[in-house]
């Protein structure tokens, strides 16, 4: 199928050409407004008791919570002051008459909070409710109001709330992916001048990420028609599009030369290179858009909205890969070579090869002499490897999980500042009390049931908030905070304590909605990793025709992001490196960042896996050597695969820079797996596995070797032409018992 269709793409180049450039338009034009169309939030079970909990409450009483808060501070008058009291009282008498305010909470008035005054008395605040409306309607209430809340002269004024908030976070998100691509985009031309040494062949994998970005943002704008998908999303499809068009397209194109510096023509070049790196692509590819699909099995839309988005560039990225740039390579031929760039070191080299015992070929360069040098010493190589990665990850054992909050902004964000002064100025401005939803109990039956609750072990305050002839909303303050265990451990009790008689309760709040979202993420959490295992399985079984090497890739990708999560937990939990990197530590990590990391970096270490094993396995199906096949296959793959894994790092880097802690840890946990597996599994770890294997790194039972001679991915088909194996070829290819190795494969080099 590859070979054909790599002829294929030849006859029909211009039309591929002129169908992508339709293609970069459309999203030029529409799809680049993902923005307008991406919601926030998304970090909540939907199904969860918080949650229903919180719909009911809103139903009955209205939002819980302030659509807006502004904060007016005077430093030379106090809160009952003209100075302070006057701009404040203007301000609320302007807001009276907007049809987008519904109620207006302050600290004058007949209905007076005097908890909106600070602990100084020279600031307070204004909460306000907006008008019932989805998100994009309350934003665009926001932005009408907000001219209206200014109070002008010396008084100062800050507006946040959980509305400044959502567009805080899309406006720093749209900030970090320009500030991402505009400090990355140089940098990577620049190094892929020094990879490629040449003008032409340096911009073709830029160009296939712009293709794989903006067609990811027109994907998941269609997407965004149908559901809500979160702001985060666009930054995934930013990083993954890039990163996975540069990985693709710099093995594609690296191919594409060899091809061509063999003497083959162009429309033989493409066909080869389609036949061989076009396999690969599908593979990695598929894995990683599976991969990323575990994400949907979580009730969270966070999580769902970076699946959509991941997947969309993904898959963009590889079929650009299939179709756009084997297009523009038949046109371009050999002036894919051409502009030709005079910088220091040593230019590309043809691959050179020599005969050794029995017939076989083994490539003689550095990355080949490392192979060697492994195989020789597997047990020593493997042993420190692993006691390094162990080493990584063992901070992982320590972590501690909590809930989404406005340090995830960077300070002086607006919405930030509001919220960390009504904590640290106010009276009760820390507190964040677990509410019960009580409907349909009598007063006699609810008092009794409030003292049931008052008499729980850490409750300080029992209370009712709000009520009707029909239900009544009541507040359970507590000792401690409202990340602590003894905090879970009352939510779970109140749960736990029978409903008032012929009453229901519902109980929620922010510790109820960590403690609910922990456990939707815990309780699915088995099934990703069955599943995510399952593709990776059958995707690698298919394309290499063994279940040894899926067993081994899934046990190494597993180590590989253990080291990157215990990195994560010492960063971020810990604090270390919170100066230079940018960010405020919490002491805890948002759970659902690292379910995305889980399948983002699974995907990512099987993407590098599927790149050195096609080219080991296609030099043992012509020589039947595994030891001189992994060292081939390393020889021709390492340096391609360290330099995709640098261009990665240099396109996640980017995203570090940015201002949200979300996207540091996820990119900060990227690119400690992509450096471990580029610099210690692929090259070490590898090789040494494979060695200490043998022919058992191609065996598969008889049946299974059958099935994959039947559907598996194939290097040929009828009428290529293929090197034929040699004596002592893959047993697993004929569905038999592993041969024992050779003599010469058990002696050194």
């Amino acid at each position: 199928m590859f070979a054909w269709w790599g002829r294929t793409l030849v006859r029909v180049r211009w039309l591929v050409l002129a169908a992508t450039l339709a293609f970069v338009a459309v999203g030029a034009a529409w799809g680049a407004g993902i923005f307008g169309a991406l919601s926030g939030g998304g970090f909540d079970d939907a199904s969860s008791e918080s949650s229903r909990a919180h719909n009911r409450i809103s139903e009955v009483f209205g939002p819980l919570g302030d659509d807006v808060v502004v904060l007016y501070t005077a430093p030379h008058a106090f809160a009952d002051e003209p100075g302070l009291a006057d701009p404040v009282q203007a301000v609320i008498r302007r807001l009276s008459t907007r049809p987008e305010v519904v109620e207006v909470v302050s600290a004058y008035g007949e209905h007076a909070n005097l908890s909106h005054v600070s602990h100084d008395r020279h600031s307070t605040y204004l909460s306000i409710r907006l008008r019932a409306g989805d998100e994009n309607a309350k934003l665009a209430d926001l932005a009408a109001i907000e001219p209206l809340v200014q109070a002008g002269g010396t008084v100062e004024t800050v507006v946040g709330g959980n509305f400044a908030f959502l567009r805080d976070a899309n406006d720093q998100v749209e900030a970090d992916i320009v500030r991402a691509e505009i400090l990355s985009l140089p940098v990577l031309l620049v190094l892929l001048l020094f990879i490629f040494r040449g003008v032409v062949a340096a911009l073709t994998p830029l160009l296939v990420g712009g293709v794989a970005i903006l067609g990811g943002f027109t994907v998941t704008r269609v997407v965004a028609a149908m559901t809500e998908v979160s702001v985060f999303a666009a930054n995934v499809i930013t990083l993954l599009g890039l990163g996975m068009a540069i990985d693709y397209a710099l093995f594609v194109v690296s191919r594409f030369r060899e091809e061509l510096a063999a003497g083959r023509s162009t429309a033989e070049a493409v066909g080869n290179t389609i036949r061989t790196a076009g396999r690969t692509v599908v593979v990695s590819g598929l894995t990683v858009a599976l991969a990323l699909s575990s994400l949907l099995l979580f009730p969270m839309d966070f999580l769902k909205s970076v699946a959509y988005g991941g997947m969309a560039a993904v898959v963009v990225a590889m079929i650009a890969t299939l179709t756009a740039l084997p297009a523009l390579l038949a046109v371009l031929g050999p002036r894919i070579n051409a502009g030709r760039v005079p910088l220091p070191g040593r230019g590309a080299r043809a691959e050179r090869t020599a005969p050794v015992e029995g017939g076989a070929a083994v490539e003689r360069g550095t990355w080949a002499r490392l192979a060697h040098s492994v195989m020789r010493r597997p047990w020593s190589y493997a042993f420190v490897v692993v006691v390094i990665l162990f080493g990584l990850a063992s901070p992982f054992v320590r972590a501690d999980f909590g809930g989404f909050d406005e340090r995830v902004l960077p300070e002086g964000t607006a919405s930030r500042t509001v919220a960390e002064r009504l904590v640290d100025e106010f009276p009760g401005g820390g507190l964040a009390p677990i509410v019960v939803m009580v409907e349909g109990a009598g007063a006699q039956q609810l008092a009794n049931y409030l003292d049931r609750v008052r008499a729980l072990p850490g409750v300080t305050q029992v209370g009712i908030i709000a009520g009707n002839d029909r239900a009544s909303l009541v507040s359970v303050l507590y000792t401690g905070s409202r990340g602590d265990d003894s905090t879970q451990e009352l939510v779970r009790t109140i749960r736990a304590l029978p409903d008032p008689e012929g009453g229901t309760t519902l109980v929620g709040g922010r510790t109820a909605a960590d403690l609910d979202q922990q456990h939707g993420l815990s309780s699915r959490l088995i099934w990703m990793g069955l599943y995510v295992f399952a593709v990776t399985f059958v995707l690698l079984f298919l394309a290499f025709g063994s279940v040894v090497l899926p067993v081994k890739a899934i046990l190494m990708n597993i180590v590989s992001v253990g080291a990157s999560f215990g990195v994560v937990v010492w960063v971020f939990q810990d604090g270390h490196l919170s100066d230079f990197l940018g960010f405020t530590p919490t002491g805890f990590l948002e759970p659902t960042n690292l379910v995305l990391m889980l399948a983002m970096l699974f995907g990512l270490s099987t993407d590098y896996e599927i790149f050195l094993l096609s080219r080991v396995r296609e030099e043992y199906l012509a020589t039947g050597d595994n030891r001189a096949a992994v060292a081939a296959g390393l020889q021709r793959t390492g340096g391609i695969i360290t330099a995709a894994a640098v261009l990665l790092i240099i396109v996640i880097a980017g995203f570090i820079t940015g201002g949200t802690a979300t996207m540091k840890l996820l990119g900060v946990g990227t690119v400690v797996a992509v450096a471990v597996d580029a610099a210690l599994v692929r090259t070490l770890l590898v090789p040494a596995t494979m060695r200490l294997l043998g022919r058992w790194n191609w065996w598969a039972p008889g049946p299974m070797a059958r099935l994959h001679a039947r559907l598996g991915f194939r290097e040929s088909e009828a009428g290529d032409v293929v090197a034929a194996p040699a004596s002592g070829a893959p047993a697993a290819s004929r569905g038999q018992e592993p041969v024992e190795p050779q003599p010469s494969d058990r002696s050194g080099v």
